[in-house]
């Protein structure tokens, strides 16, 4: 009996609906229905990360990537992958070193003092929460991309002026996106289990070009499903690692995550609007054909418009047939100049589609994950309209802004607002300041980063759109004028900058503000997500500490394209690009210059807040809400309530601030008792002797701050 690939079979019952005039998506509806069934025959991923590090999570606090310098700067192109290694490109270490100024390590930030410092470690955490942004899953297979203005940097450049030889357009990363961000779940699905997220924010581009392939690829992932990472022929699925159907292990279902729209979600590579020329190449045979790109001014933005209606170029595709993704003969496929380059048709894949905001909104309610719509609602997807709010945690009054800062006018990379998205937020913040609740904003670009501030319009342009019906100096002004408002979240820049926005009203010894922290990109080096915790530290004022994450990646694996892990060959690939095309990794002031790590204590002033919220931050203690004691795995029991076995679980639920330690004991008044480092349902041996047992139980959180004394029965027979 011929056996039926799952693809095939999508495609046939895909198909058949069509006939029947049904609307079904294979990626979608169908997917759904088979998703039950597949996941009682696989349980694991294929690609696990490190046994060592589920068991000690770890972030950059203690040791981060750091590449090891090429031996001179290589003058290979960036996709000559199987010459990055004799090249000195791509490689690194896994370091852990002491703290030095400029280094990986933390520093204490105050917008009323320029002194930096260790943080402290005691503080009463009130959420815990991640970011990550810039996914840019990638269907390499795709006929309208921008590769050759990538792939064969500087070949390209000739004589003209213009924007190519970019690592957006292409770097060996592309062929390992999916498998990136498989990677990055399981190690916050690892750190979950020491220090609980409340919730995930993703900043955006969770796209590179539009497709729908490349959010299908996304949510599953995410959902732990099984992942086709090719399109149209599906070559090398057999054979090529990046090609090849891997199971992802799929985010800790108790962790909600919520969603924001980038630039590379809704437009052409993130730059352009996307015309029925971009729209007809996606879902064909053809290459994308265009003009070279040229800037519309020196120095200015690129003209897309110019170069989408003109030709001259073909843009090519990656070769799934081979292990960089080149042809044989060690070339772009169907990349290159007008007559200089033979172009035949590539398979045509209608998953290519391009999506418009909404359809991009809607896929979010097709998924296993919680909350369903991951923050958008059906509302919002009739509308077009990207922006919400929540709140994360009800016995803490922090509110999270989700908005959409992309530009919907010029469909690029800058920032900008219409009148209907910054009155929304108005009323968002209204609404927070008057309910005495914190308040953060998160986007997909930020608005103010420190080189708009320090005015370098040539090597830097404004962030923030000039046609923008919103200008940044109103949008910074209402910011400033609400004073519960402490925290604006971006990505979209791929690093880890750090800017502090004094208000402007009071002195700056003052200390008031609010912080722009930007979290890089799992595509590009570092390839790191963001660990924010928000709590009440030792002098009584609010502190966010602010962590990055390296992916967790064996530091000793070989680099052998095949043989090499695939999170750990793209991490490679992103380093050895960076090397390549010259890109330096420090952003921003005090960062380090080698790793692109800034870890910080961020504070802001107590005296800035509310009353109200002043009071309700210094009133929050830890309180557990459930608790029950319950067998331990493996226990014997007898028919009906007893157990004879001394070993229980004590299930415990704990609101308010985060626990750090708790302390059981038989004796209500504690005795013999001593505080054990906190674990979620730790486990606990009960006293000799039959009967109804009782065991009392409290938590502090790390300010010493303990919570009411609970306590639960079971009976011992």
């Amino acid at each position: 009996m011929k056996k039926i690939l799952r693809r095939d079979f999508l495609k046939y019952c895909a198909g058949s609906a069509a006939v029947l005039g049904l609307e079904i998506s294979p990626f979608v509806t169908l997917e759904k229905a088979l998703a039950k069934g597949e996941h009682l025959l696989i349980n694991q991923p294929t690609y696990p990360i490190l046994a060592s590090y589920i068991a000690s999570p770890y972030t950059t606090l203690d040791k981060t990537v750091t590449p090891v310098a090429p031996r001179s700067k290589p003058t290979i192109e960036p996709c000559q992958l199987l010459l990055y290694e004799a090249n000195g490109c791509g490689l690194w270490n896994l370091d852990s070193t002491a703290y030095t100024p400029g280094g990986p390590f933390p520093y204490c930030l105050s917008m009323g003092s320029s002194a930096q410092a260790t943080r402290p470690s005691q503080a009463a955490m009130l959420l815990t929460f991640f970011s990550m942004s810039d996914v840019h899953i990638c269907d390499k297979e795709s006929p309208a991309r921008l590769i050759y203005f990538g792939a064969l940097y500087p070949d390209v450049i000739n004589n003209h002026r213009q924007v190519v030889g970019n690592i957006s357009a292409y770097s060996g990363i592309i062929l390992y996106t999916t498998h990136v961000l498989d990677a990055a779940i399981q190690t916050i699905n690892a750190l979950h289990q020491v220090t609980p997220f409340d919730f995930g924010i993703a900043l955006g581009d969770a796209c590179d070009n539009t497709q729908l392939n490349e959010l299908r690829w996304y949510i599953d992932v995410i959902d732990g499903k099984w992942i086709t990472p090719s399109s149209g022929a599906h070559l090398g699925e057999t054979t090529i690692d990046y090609q090849k159907p891997y199971q992802a292990a799929g985010l800790d279902k108790s962790i909600k995550w919520y969603q924001a729209i980038g630039n590379h979600d809704q437009f052409f590579m993130g730059s352009a609007k996307v015309n029925n020329k971009i729209r007809t190449t996606l879902v064909g045979e053809n290459v994308l054909d265009i003009g070279m790109l040229q800037n519309a001014s020196s120095p200015g933005p690129a003209d897309w418009y110019a170069t989408l209606n003109s030709t001259g170029y073909y843009m090519g595709v990656m070769n799934g047939l081979t292990e960089d993704g080149l042809t044989e003969d060690g070339l772009l496929l169907n990349g290159g100049q007008q007559g200089q380059v033979s172009v035949r048709p590539v398979a045509a894949d209608r998953n290519r589609r391009s999506l418009t905001a909404s359809q991009w909104m809607a896929q979010f309610f097709s998924t296993t994950s919680q909350p369903v719509g991951h923050g958008f609602t059906r509302e919002m997807v009739n509308e077009g309209f990207a922006c919400y709010s929540f709140k994360p945690k009800a016995s803490v009054p922090i509110k999270i802004i989700v908005i959409d800062d992309t530009d919907k006018v010029g469909c690029g990379a800058q920032s900008a607002l219409d009148s209907k998205r910054y009155n929304w937020l108005i009323n968002e913040l209204e609404a927070g300041q008057a309910a005495d609740e914190l308040m953060i904003v998160c986007a997909h670009i930020p608005i103010n980063p420190y080189w708009q501030k320090n005015g370098d319009p040539v090597n830097f342009p404004e962030v923030w759109a000039p046609y923008s019906e919103v200008s940044l100096e109103d949008l910074l002004e209402t910011l400033h004028s609400y004073s519960n408002f402490v925290l604006w979240i971006a990505g979209h820049m791929h690093r880890n900058t750090i800017t502090p926005q004094p208000n402007p009203n009071y002195p700056v010894l003052s200390g008031w503000g609010f912080w722009e922290i930007e979290t890089p990109s799992l595509r590009d080096f570092p390839q790191q997500f963001r660990r924010f915790q928000i709590g009440r530290n030792s002098a009584g004022n609010l502190s966010i500490f602010v962590d990055s994450v390296d992916t967790a990646v064996d530091g000793s694996v070989l680099f052998t394209p095949g043989v090499t892990p695939p999170a750990a060959m793209s991490r490679s690939y992103a380093i050895g690009a960076t090397e390549i095309f010259g890109n330096e990794v420090q952003q921003g002031p005090n960062m380090d210059s080698v790793s692109g790590v800034y870890n910080a204590e961020c504070v802001i002033p107590m005296s800035q807040l509310t009353p109200g919220l002043q009071m309700k931050i210094a009133n929050i203690a830890p309180c557990v809400s459930s608790f029950k004691i319950t067998l331990a795995s493996g226990s014997h029991y007898t028919k009906g309530i007893g157990t004879n076995s001394a070993s229980v679980i004590l299930n415990n639920t704990v609101s308010g601030s985060a626990p750090t330690q708790y302390m059981a004991s038989e004796s209500s008044s504690f005795i013999g008792a001593s505080w054990q480092t906190y674990s979620k349902d730790p486990s606990f041996t009960l006293s000799a002797g039959s009967g109804t047992k009782t065991v009392y139980f409290k938590v502090q959180d790390g300010s010493g701050t303990q919570s009411a004394v609970v306590h639960g029965t079971i009976r011992v027979s």
